[in-house]
């Protein structure tokens, strides 16, 4: 059974019971056990403006033409219009389908393509799904998610995985697990 999302957190101490008790959006407290694979969010939709990608180019220092320059991008450029940088696009489709969980930490990404362009006034969202998982350490395993991005009626833009370690919630039952399968008694 899959945990639904936003339905428990661990609740502030420095606030009172009642406010407490009520869910956090966008924060889990799973736990390595509570990921089943195959389970999928899906995000909303947001469309990026000309001045958030302007603000986003600026910020990171990509002046590329096909980002930075009109007047290039459509005399000169392939698309014949700007493109939103692939930086961008990364950073917006995981945050769309992040979760903020308490007990996981980023591990690496893997297998990133941008499969699509993107252009200035695109809409995209990002459907996440968890992919696998496996114990790795003494207190935390090792989750995989895919994030694949996509824009107008489902145009996939950009694909990758993300490499999470996630905190056991009783890791003496999963080690036990573990050193079964390795065949360690």
């Amino acid at each position: 059974m899959s945990v639904q999302i936003g339905s428990h957190v661990r609740p502030p101490v420095d606030m009172p019971k009642e406010h407490g008790a009520i869910p956090v959006w966008n924060a889990e407290n799973w736990f390595y056990e509570d990921f089943t694979v195959g389970d999928q969010i899906r995000s909303l939709r947001r469309t990026i403006s000309e001045g958030e990608a302007m603000q986003f180019n600026m910020m990171v220092m990509d002046l590329h033409p096909y980002v930075a320059d009109q007047h290039f991008a459509e005399k000169e450029g392939v698309f014949g219009k700007r493109l939103v940088a692939g930086a961008q696009v990364f950073s917006y489709g995981l945050g769309l389908a992040a979760t903020n969980c308490l007990n996981s930490f980023s591990y690496g990404y893997d297998r990133l393509r941008f499969i699509k362009p993107v252009f200035i006034g695109d809409t995209i969202y990002t459907i996440r799904e968890n992919l696998s998982k496996e114990p790795k350490y003494d207190d935390m395993g090792l989750v995989k998610v895919s994030y694949s991005v996509f824009k107008e009626e489902g145009v996939q833009v950009l694909y990758c995985e993300h490499l999470m370690t996630v905190k056991y919630q009783d890791a003496t039952t999963l080690q036990s697990s573990a050193n079964r399968a390795a065949g360690k008694a």
